[in-house]
């Protein structure tokens, strides 16, 4: 970015920022930007030229009048002209203006494209670099027809700048994003995937978030990516922070990259080659070994991005779900956030050994931390954590364990938070159907969670009991018994949703 001058420094609008700071009340602070705009108006239809440092400091002035709330109807010709300067801060002011305040229907629209044609067209890499910001930040379908066969362009030229580069690779993301059927990559697709090859970091960090973003959409067109990621990832992995000494974060290496890429893979199953496949899953144990050495840095920062990589690297595992070997190391390792003091932490190990418990690789070795996650349901303080700790109970279930998680949470239904209850009472009917060996245990279940939670148990869960006892004799008599039990106690103080159900 060139350097701004002394005479940039616009001391009329900081004179104006000053005096509205210091109005005292709400009518003194209209008054003054009136009285500002009156000035500006008079400026901009004055017989004398303005220079390109007036029409700036201007400008500048009615972004900051729009930026406190106030409608702006004027000054947009005179952004579109400083769009023509040579001085970057002019131009950068024009662009500012434009990506805030200028509609994408605005008649303006095609002075502001022939603007920015000329910016791409200048190989200057600062106004170039203006030029894309303005048009991610509009995004309008009228810039992607416009330029959506430009940027790719731009892209992969082998002169391109490396700054460049990356503006081009998000502008592209944020056209496709928003007029998908106007970016097609068709010629540039292969060029576009061998970004990731990239020397510079920047580059290849920029181009991985467009690649991901078009393999989601189609992803036999960009399946060329997944051999490259895994090359990526593998240098990242095996690298010491010193090797990437400018793209380190608090010792470890180029995280923001590493998750990148560990996303990018969950959008294809596991590589088909041997070589790919073998390289990709020593990257991941690499990734489960480091979790485990002692921290480099007592800073939150180190750990957050650590456990950043870490995380997504365990989602890899989980979307793969073909390696036993992993699954149950990202089992275990997930097993110690889960007293972890960090609640975030505690949470997201949670969530992630729900999925785990899905899988027939790893479903074992999550019942293990089935005390821990009991202790989770009664103890902690964030109803969030609670929620996920009912979610992993009811995924871990099975014959082996059913009574003691049901048992588990109707006692906290008992105390359960009311936003959970209708939930709660859902999956205990479930699960208590699912696993009913003894079915007078489960008419125990049952009128035990319309006991406790009779306001949240749907009439589907109550006709289903129905159903069961009706269509098995060996549990009629038990029922029979047990809800005219029930009916007798009704005098001293049974629920009324108990007694009108036990009819």
């Amino acid at each position: 970015m060139p350097a701004v001058s002394k005479g940039d420094g616009m001391r009329g609008l900081a004179v104006f920022i000053s005096d509205i700071r210091n109005c005292k009340s709400k009518e003194a602070e209209i008054k003054r930007i009136n009285k500002e705009l009156a000035n500006i108006r008079s400026k901009f239809k004055g017989d004398k030229a303005l220079d390109g440092y007036s029409k700036k400091k201007y400008v500048c002035k009615l972004l900051f009048i729009f930026l406190l709330g106030h409608d702006i109807d004027f000054g947009h010709m005179e952004a579109v002209n400083l769009l023509s300067s040579n001085k970057y801060t002019e131009k950068q002011i024009g662009y500012l203006f434009i990506s805030v305040l200028v509609n994408s229907n605005s008649e303006l629209i095609r002075l502001i494209n022939n603007a920015i044609k000329n910016d791409l067209a200048s190989r200057n890499p600062t106004f170039m670099c203006l030029a894309l910001h303005c048009i991610a930040n509009v995004g309008s379908r009228e810039m992607a027809e416009a330029f959506a066969g430009e940027i790719p362009r731009i892209l992969v030229a082998g002169d391109t700048m490396d700054s460049v580069k990356q503006s081009a690779a998000l502008c592209l993301l944020r056209l496709y994003k928003t007029s998908p059927d106007l970016v097609l990559m068709g010629e540039w697709t292969s060029r576009v995937v061998h970004l990731l090859n990239d020397q510079h970091m920047g580059v290849v960090t920029a181009a991985i978030s467009l690649i991901t973003c078009l393999s989601q959409k189609n992803p036999d067109e960009f399946k060329t990516c997944v051999s490259l990621a895994v090359s990526r990832l593998s240098r990242i992995v095996s690298s010491a922070s010193t090797d990437l000494q400018d793209y380190t974060y608090y010792f470890v290496p180029a995280p923001w990259l590493s998750c990148k890429l560990l996303r990018l893979l969950q959008c294809y199953p596991p590589p088909e080659d041997g070589a790919v496949k073998g390289r990709l899953v020593e990257c991941l144990e690499t990734i489960l070994n480091k979790a485990q050495e002692p921290p480099k840095s007592k800073k939150v920062q180190h750990s957050n991005a650590k456990n950043a990589i870490l995380f997504e690297a365990i989602s890899l595992i989980i979307h793969y779900d073909s390696e036993p070997n992993l699954l149950v190391r990202a089992c275990n390792q997930l097993g110690q956030f889960l007293q972890h003091r960090e609640t975030n932490l505690r949470y997201l190990a949670l969530e992630s050994m729900c999925t785990l418990a899905s899988s027939e690789f790893s479903h074992e070795a999550v019942k293990t931390h089935i005390e821990t996650v009991i202790n989770a349901l009664k103890t902690e303080r964030d109803v969030s954590v609670r929620q996920r700790a009912a979610d992993l109970l009811y995924a871990m279930c099975d014959r082996s364990n059913s009574k003691q998680i049901v048992a588990e949470m109707l006692s906290y239904l008992e105390t359960a938070d009311y936003s959970i209850r209708e939930e709660m009472v859902l999956k205990v009917a479930v699960l208590a159907e699912k696993y009913a060996v003894d079915y007078s245990w489960y008419v125990d279940t049952i009128l035990n969670l319309i006991r406790i939670a009779g306001d949240y148990v749907s009439e589907e869960v109550w006709y289903r009991v129905i159903q069961i006892v009706i269509n098995r004799d060996d549990v009629q008599g038990y029922a029979a018994k047990t809800v005219f039990e029930v009916r007798a106690r009704g005098a001293r103080g049974t629920p009324p949703h108990l007694k009108s159900r036990a009819r």
